[in-house]
């Protein structure tokens, strides 16, 4: 994206911040780091770092994300970009200064945020410092990564290096399901011009065209079957929703499909994730 509309961003989110209101109060600090830090004139996007605190409230929407298998960052990033995209956040990530890298103190608590301008604004151009290049990249990543965080990058590096998992890129095709109630399931959930419709339907298609048993998968949330009724062995995600259940269900066997960035009319991509054997 242009600088311009990287610092637009940043300005949008102190002011979100400065509103205040929940879960916004629960923030302590605010770092810029990466290239739009380093002075990019085309950053790939805004890396950001979060330090936040917890309240009764945090805690038990959490568990309750956690049970039901969402991340329960979801609402926290809403509340801090809004609609828009192109900010991503590291959430308590303050140790990446032990991985070297450089973080810009945008805004601490007690501060004025007037303040938070003013260091905004000190963050000026540099023709000479491009893009940062992306860590933990594996080769599936490849023309995918502006869409993978870098926590999911993090957590799938790892267990690729490491012989658990095998990761297989697609692109998903539209087309009809054949199962008619798993159809229904799909319609009740989202109106027709929902990105996230067209998204699930696609996934869905992909994975009955290998051949897998809808009653064992997990959509975005919802079991296809029921609740308790089949094993659960396959979780499709839309848009890293459910980012945060994601090691846990790696662990127990079960494969994961990330439908990368459900879009209405566009080409979509995902991932498919497949827990291997032990060795």
């Amino acid at each position: 994206m242009k600088r311009e509309r990287a610092t637009r961003l940043l300005a949008d989110m102190i002011t979100r911040l400065e509103d205040g209101g929940w879960p916004l109060g629960l923030v302590d600090e605010v770092y810029v780091f990466g290239s739009y830090a380093r002075g990019a004139l085309e950053p790939n996007d805004v890396d950001v770092v979060i330090e936040h605190g917890t309240d009764k409230r945090w805690l038990g929407e959490s568990l309750d994300a956690s049970i039901n298998g969402r991340d329960s960052y979801v609402g926290m990033r809403q509340a801090l970009r809004g609609r828009t995209r192109g900010i991503s956040f590291q959430f308590r990530g303050r140790s990446l200064l032990d991985e070297g890298f450089e973080l810009f103190l945008l805004w601490r608590k007690g501060e004025p945020f007037s303040l938070a301008r003013e260091r905004l604004a000190s963050l000026t151009a540099d023709p000479e410092a491009g893009p940062a290049p992306r860590d933990h990249m594996l080769t599936e990543f490849e023309g995918l990564q502006s869409m993978v965080p870098r926590p999911a990058r993090i957590e799938l590096f790892g267990r690729r290096v490491k012989g658990k998992i095998s990761i297989t890129p697609l692109r998903l095709l539209d087309g009809d399901l054949e199962d008619p109630d798993v159809a229904r399931h799909v319609r009740r959930r989202w109106v027709e011009t929902s990105p996230l419709r067209r998204a699930a339907t696609c996934a869905l298609v992909a994975l009955e065209q290998r051949g897998v048993d809808l009653g064992e998968v997990t959509l975005h949330g919802q079991p296809l079957a029921g609740r308790g009724q089949r094993t659960e062995r396959c979780f499709v995600d839309l848009g890293w929703n459910g980012f945060g259940c994601m090691g846990r269900l790696l662990d127990g066997g079960v494969t994961w499909l990330e439908v990368l960035r459900p879009h209405r009319s566009k080409p979509m991509d995902a991932l498919l994730i497949e827990p291997l054997p032990r060795t």
